[in-house]
């Protein structure tokens, strides 16, 4: 029976995980990789081009939960993207494979050379590693890049060292995204994403309070509760719903005009009436528009979302342009 230590491992197929095995020899490159952003992109990227000229499978090999949440027990941890959000955004790099390995305890406690023989060689059949030149891993994160390079002499397999420079882009870049999301500048959380923050949920039945005053909402749903959320306000949003491209804006707050004290996401979509309850959707945020407000009246509410809408428009248009 196999160990249980080594036994879930997995790879991402759109929705659910499906137990995989690599056949082919493999290049690898580890990390959480939260946002994959455009740092993360930049070592993708290099990854995919050696795999493509040595004829070895590309392999991001990531962890779930955070490491933080099981080890730390940090409750608190906001991450900038869901796992579904991560393998999205992973295909769309043209991957060959994403690799999710459940984060436990045990499989903290695997000393440096179980990891690397039970996972790397035997698991992954890695021939290539492109790692962090402080990457740290095994029990208490004792064995470094130095280390490793010895396991890749006895167990034939090559490591390339990303810099310094590339690594504290990384980092710099996770830091100023999740900065700018929480003070609600999504123009600085794109740039430094390289695509619209996103939002994926399921759409839910809300009080219907937007229908009476003209402007029916749907209500997202996000069932993870570690996903960062940002700052509560107005944005211009777009999703693609049964294959059409659709723009709208979206409030993230408490609804504090009709009393609400929870935060709920609410999209007006554009042009766009039909029954998407239940549907599992991904929303993309474009700008920013204003702060939550409390109005006086549904009127001073109604008004202030045509004016919402309006600026909407502008937005797209000249996107577009």
């Amino acid at each position: 029976m196999e160990n249980p230590k080594y036994a879930t491992f997995y790879m991402y197929k759109s929705i659910k995980f499906k137990e995989y095995i690599i056949t082919n020899n493999s290049i690898v490159t580890i990390g959480t990789f939260d946002g994959v952003h455009i740092g993360h992109q930049k070592i993708v990227k290099r990854l995919i081009k050696i795999a493509k000229k040595q004829k070895l499978q590309s392999i991001v090999l990531t962890f779930f939960p955070h490491p933080r949440m099981v080890l730390q027990k940090d409750a608190n941890i906001k991450l900038i993207n869901t796992i579904d959000e991560k393998t999205l955004l992973f295909e769309n790099l043209e991957l060959d494979c994403l690799v999710v390995k459940e984060f436990t305890k045990e499989f903290s406690r695997l000393t440096a050379l179980e990891f690397v023989r039970d996972i790397l060689v035997n698991k992954l059949h890695i021939k290539h590693i492109i790692i962090g030149y402080d990457h740290q891993f095994g029990r208490n994160r004792t064995a470094n890049i130095d280390d490793l390079k010895e396991y890749g002499e006895i167990y034939d397999f090559e490591v390339t060292e990303i810099s310094a420079q590339d690594i504290d882009e990384v980092t710099i870049s996770s830091t100023k995204i999740r900065n700018a999301l929480n003070e609600g500048d999504i123009a600085t959380a794109n740039a430094f994403l390289g695509y619209n923050f996103i939002l994926t949920g399921t759409i839910v039945k809300g009080k219907g309070l937007g229908k009476q005053i003209g402007y029916p909402t749907a209500n997202l749903h996000i069932s993870e509760d570690y996903k960062l959320i940002p700052k509560n306000g107005v944005y211009v949003v777009k999703s693609s719903l049964d294959g059409k491209t659709v723009y709208g804006m979206m409030n993230i707050g408490t609804n504090p005009t009709v009393g609400g004290k929870f935060q709920s996401v609410e999209i007006h979509f554009f042009d766009f009436n039909q029954d998407i309850y239940d549907k599992k959707v991904t929303i993309g945020l474009l700008k920013r528009l204003r702060d939550e407000q409390k109005f006086e009246s549904l009127e001073a509410l109604k008004n202030q979302l045509h004016k919402d809408k309006l600026n909407a428009f502008n937005f797209i248009n000249k996107s577009n342009a």
